[in-house]
């Protein structure tokens, strides 16, 4: 009988997808940590608009976190899971509680050219092993990475 391989791929197949995922992983988790700290302390003339738009975020990325974490888990690996590894993987820092509305949307847009970037690693990783599930994932996140980029670019634009 032939050996079973995690969904056809073996580890070492995996190892750079995993890789990647893990790293996409971790700037979620650093990226839902600030929307909630953005979404508890936004002030100012735009306090409800913002308020809720960083919820919409962190419920959205939230579910994302959980869709990749369970995708490396398919592969038999283990994600990343405590803040130390993320805050040391991540490429996307914590964030003051002290900035206006507007630095808190800058913010947001040079996490999402960051997440972006990482999504565009896992898609290439799970290319290279012909991974579509990872793929189609990976790339629905991208279109609305890019969708939410260019709205709150808009609502920052002077």
């Amino acid at each position: 009988m032939k050996a079973y391989k995690k969904l056809g791929f073996t580890a070492e197949e995996t190892k750079e997808v995993v890789d990647a995922l893990n790293k996409l992983l971790a700037n979620f988790q650093v990226h839902y940590q600030k929307l909630r700290n953005f979404h508890w302390n936004v002030e100012g003339p735009n306090f409800f608009e913002l308020h809720d738009q960083f919820e919409q975020e962190y419920d959205q990325v939230k579910a994302q976190i959980d869709e990749v974490a369970e995708r490396i888990r398919v592969f038999g690996h283990k994600p990343l899971s405590t803040m130390a590894s993320y805050i040391e993987t991540a490429e996307i820092h914590e964030s003051s509680t002290d900035l206006s509305a507007a630095e808190m949307v800058n913010e947001i847009i040079s996490d999402y050219e960051v997440l972006l970037s990482f999504m565009v690693d896992a898609i290439a990783a799970a290319e290279k092993i012909d991974d579509s599930a990872t793929e189609d994932l990976i790339t629905g996140y991208v279109k609305r990475t890019e969708q939410r980029h260019w709205m709150f670019s808009a609502w920052v634009k002077e």
